[in-house]
């Protein structure tokens, strides 16, 4: 079990880990609500209704009328505290939905000025839509008290994660803060979204949902959500109407213009490098009907307008993982998900073109895409450590994924990844199913690779994997899943051969199979402070190929939540791991705390102390980390963020290393438009050359700036103009200089002829 950086959740957070929690307090059971059940029929609007956050068009008064009557998280199912009533209607273009959410205290009501998909911890309102009616994927669309959107895909298929926020659609929104709360209206363009074909009624799964955030993060909906169920979107009611409905042309078409000017050096004796570009581009994107998507690229731009989180990489093995930012990539994402992570599109750099399909059938899902890459990299994976290299060579690439569904509980798919250059080539096929029924899951995958690498690939990974510059292999996972009210159980085995790549995708370690079963209590506690305990525990092994162990493990873990929206985790691991021909033992304990004390503050903290190897000494020593991370809000528009990390290690003659990662900024949103952002990234590292065999660098720094203004008119209109800098020193170069600075500006128009 490894510890991810506690940051801004999206709604899994917020449906699933506090999804079932505790009733509230007792009062009279009032009469039952309205339940939004089965045939449940939407109106078509009867006059036209503006999008400005006032509830007052005449057409609203013949909409469907919905209550959020039940409170689900913390609650089980209870009356709501607060009072909300959603009104659906549509006309041949959009489907429009409004809300009236009352509150018994309207001055606690949270409300900012965010960018797009960063006003969750906010109260919101929500409506989640399943428009093929399958249980399997969904459009979630969130607007908080003042308008602000996100906007997230849903995948119900993928346990790691199942909600994906880079999804940006367009849609309008508008709200208002009022006397007794606030008021909400959404119109969707029904070309934003994907359905079936026909001129019939349309039959979609609709959940409409309203954040209320307190001393507790109470989770309230217009129809009842069981604690026994793993299928959150299983219970979302079933809506009709719609007959008819049109998506228009559906073409997009996105000139982009991006300049800008970098200067790097080596050192303060030598001279600045520059770099000046022009790049103009264009994105098309069409969909010749509702269930199918087309999108070119050309010369596009895949430049990243804000930096990546710093990562701690220190005494680390594994190359890190870092999320996919650029549009072209990120639009339908989720079609190519599957059990093993088999595509990892920031393996394609600098592609000079780029077409992608994506798309349903009747009992289906398709997706492909074709790109070239002006250069080549690729992810060398080992046994014990992986790397990232790369081919100065063009590459031809070609994706392709099918799966067919079989009923609502079983399907099956196939995928494959194809790049190919001069003297290099990685193909790689596979199938995959998964079963679902009640509280039971079954998936497997079996994945094929053949591969050919140039000499200097083939020497990055020859001493663990051997020197054959034309491996093939095969890889497969095999697991079980089980949950309901109180218990969970997991049980999964895979195996990758040494032989196996998977290039196009991010899999760091080859040549072991890894064995694991885990599982867990949820004792609820309803009405109390500390409403929700959970314990979870797994053992696992590993071997590599030959049969050396690799790891044994076992771990525990117990966690809690409580006033102030807070979470409290112990864990405590051991294990026997193998490295550099030894097997040592390493155990630690670590726990964690994140809480609200007021709705604008967030504070956590993480520490860690115990017995592990310092990799690059191959010696255990006592490892301390702490970690310490929070935010606030300085009234609408203000906000700051902070995240800083320390570890150290001692060993037999004193401390072997110090290491410290930075991560701050803050920004200012003007209106819903326009913010500037400033990120500021640092760290520092300091080794003791007495402790170590071999030398060493002894110290480095790395310190960065980001400075960025955007105006948005939407997803696809707007404007990013920014600056950066950049410092660095090691044992070569012992003094701090500036080494990296830039000035760009980014420019996109949607256009919709």
């Amino acid at each position: 079990m490894t510890r991810t950086t506690p940051k801004l959740h999206a709604l899994a957070t917020a449906l699933l880990l506090c999804a079932p929690f505790a009733q509230a307090q007792q009062t009279p059971t009032p009469a039952e609500p309205p339940v939004a059940g089965l045939d449940a029929r939407i109106p078509r609007l009867t006059g036209p209704i503006v999008i400005d956050g006032k509830l007052d068009d005449a057409a609203w008064q013949g909409a469907l009328e919905q209550e959020i009557a039940f409170e689900f998280a913390p609650g089980d199912n209870t009356p709501a505290p607060a009072k909300t009533l959603a009104r659906i209607a549509y006309d041949q273009d959009a489907l429009y939905v409004s809300f009236h959410a009352q509150d018994p205290d309207p001055s606690k009501i949270r409300a900012h000025l965010r960018d797009r998909d960063s006003a969750f911890p906010d109260d919101w309102v929500g409506i989640f839509l399943d428009t093929f009616n399958d249980h399997r994927r969904g459009y979630e669309l969130i607007v908080n008290p003042l308008g602000v959107q996100a906007d997230l895909i849903r995948d119900e298929t993928n346990l790691n994660n199942q909600e994906d926020p880079s999804w940006d659609g367009l849609w309008s929104s508008a709200g208002q803060l009022t006397t007794d709360g606030y008021d909400v209206e959404v119109r969707i363009p029904f070309a934003t979204l994907r359905f079936p074909r026909g001129g019939g009624d349309q039959r979609w799964g609709i959940f409409l949902m309203r954040n209320y955030p307190r001393d507790k993060r109470h989770q309230l909906a217009n129809s009842r959500i069981s604690r026994d169920s793993n299928c959150f979107q299983c219970e979302w009611g079933t809506f009709t109407g719609m007959a008819g409905v049109s998506q228009g042309r559906n073409l997009e078409i996105v000139p982009t213009l991006t300049m800008g000017t970098s200067q790097t050096r080596d050192s303060t004796s030598t001279p600045w490098q520059h770099d000046t570009s022009f790049e103009p581009g264009l994105d098309v994107s069409w969909a010749p009907s509702p269930a199918m998507t087309l999108n070119a690229t050309l010369n596009p731009d895949f430049s990243q307008v804000e930096t990546d989180q710093l990562q701690l990489s220190f005494n680390d093995s594994f190359a890190l993982f870092y999320q996919e930012k650029r549009p072209f990539f990120l639009e339908g994402a989720d079609y190519f998900t599957t059990q093993f992570d088999v595509l990892y599109t920031r393996q394609i750099a600098d592609p000079d073109f780029g077409l992608r399909v994506t798309g349903r059938t009747g009992n289906g899902a398709y997706g492909a895409i074709v790109a070239r890459d002006a250069t080549t990299v690729l992810l060398v994976p080992g046994v014990l450590g992986s790397g990232i290299a790369q081919i100065d060579q063009k590459a031809n690439i070609a994706v392709g994924r099918y799966r067919h569904d079989f009923g609502t509980d079983f399907s099956l798919g196939v995928i494959g990844t194809f790049r190919r250059g001069d003297n290099y080539f990685n193909n790689l096929a596979g199938v995959d199913g998964r079963w679902r029924h009640g509280g039971h899951t079954v998936s497997a995958q079996f994945l094929h690779s053949q591969s050919q690498y140039p000499a200097s690939i083939v020497s990055e990974y020859m001493g663990e994997l051997g020197s054959d510059p034309t491996p093939t292999g095969n890889a497969w996972r095999a697991e079980y899943n089980f949950s309901n009210r109180n218990w969970n159980f997991n049980l999964w085995h895979e195996a990758i051969d040494p032989g196996f790549r998977a290039d196009l995708g991010f899999i760091g370690q080859v040549g072991y199979d890894k064995s694991l079963i885990g599982g867990g209590y949820t004792w609820y506690r309803d009405g109390k402070d500390f409403n929700r305990f959970d314990l979870n525990g797994d053992f696992d092994i590993t071997r590599r190929f030959d049969g050396q162990l690799l790891e044994r493990e076992l771990e525990a873990q117990i966690s809690t939540q409580g006033p102030m929206q807070s979470t409290l985790r112990l864990h405590g691991m051991t294990r026997v791991r193998y490295w550099q021909g030894t097997l040592f033992d390493e155990h630690y304990i670590d726990g964690g705390i994140n809480f609200r004390p007021t709705g604008n503050l967030q504070l956590g903290a993480y520490a860690r102390t115990g017995i592990a190897i310092d990799l690059v000494a191959a010696q255990t020593g006592r490892l301390s980390m702490l970690e310490l991370y929070g935010n606030t809000s300085i009234g609408r528009g203000l906000a700051l963020d902070w995240d800083i990390t320390r570890q150290r290690m001692h060993r037999a003659g004193g401390t072997a290393f110090t290491a410290t990662v930075l991560n701050a900024g803050g920004s200012w949103q003007f209106d819903p438009h326009q913010r500037l952002r400033l990120t500021l990234q640092g760290s520092a590292v300091n080794r003791n050359q007495a402790l170590y065999s071999s030398t060493i660098n002894q110290r480095a720094r790395d310190w960065a700036g980001q400075l960025v203004y955007s105006y948005k008119v939407n997803p696809r209109t707007a404007l990013y103009a920014g600056a950066s800098w950049g410092a660095f020193m090691d044992d070569d170069h012992p003094e701090l200089f500036n080494n990296t600075r830039s000035v760009f500006v980014k420019l996109s128009y949607g256009w919709q002829p």
